[in-house]
């Protein structure tokens, strides 16, 4: 089983992997925001990205204190200067949240903080039963969430879809 919670397995992956290895490498992302414990989630650590799927970093925000987050996203230099940036506070579940929009070289990030570990925030629990199903179902099950996503299904919707989910948001956490 791949350990998620580090990068270290994008060097040894796919193409899109390797390339996000090294932009994450490069601008030092985790290690920037190690106080935070991010972890990749989404499509690419699992490889069913398309064309346009963004980096999707995960984080513990005590969002009592989002303005010191916000600085040290600033002051590290975790995003640089000349990035244009989108900060939003969406509500999840009635709890404020954090994200944080940008751009590197070729690569959308998304940073996503949440007052709770990554590892129990929903989009980690989504890859990882998403990992689980792709391991059990094969190559073409893989193909086939490809080219629903492709057609502009959302990743979940997607699976969702192919195995019969009622409600896939809710439902792929019981895997």
């Amino acid at each position: 089983m791949i350990d998620f919670t580090t990068t270290d397995y994008l060097r040894n992956g796919n193409e899109k992997q390797r390339r996000a290895y090294e932009v994450l490498s490069k601008y030092r992302i985790f290690e920037k925001l190690k106080d935070y414990a991010p972890v990749l989630a989404g499509t690419i650590p699992i490889g069913i990205d398309i064309e346009g799927s963004d980096l999707d970093i995960i984080c513990e925000v005590d969002l009592r204190f989002e303005d010191d987050f916000l600085d040290d996203l600033a002051f590290s230099k975790c995003i640089p200067d000349d990035i244009d940036v989108k900060i939003e506070y969406p509500m999840i579940e009635g709890e404020k949240c954090i994200t944080v929009n940008f751009t590197i070289e070729e690569f959308p990030v998304e940073i996503f903080g949440q007052n709770k570990p990554a590892t129990e925030q929903k989009a980690y629990r989504h890859m990882m039963a998403e990992y689980r199903i792709l391991q059990e179902k094969g190559e073409d099950f893989k193909n086939e969430i490809i080219a629903l996503k492709k057609q502009g299904i959302k990743t979940e919707p997607a699976f969702g879809i192919l195995l019969g989910l009622k409600n896939p948001y809710e439902d792929l956490l019981k895997f």
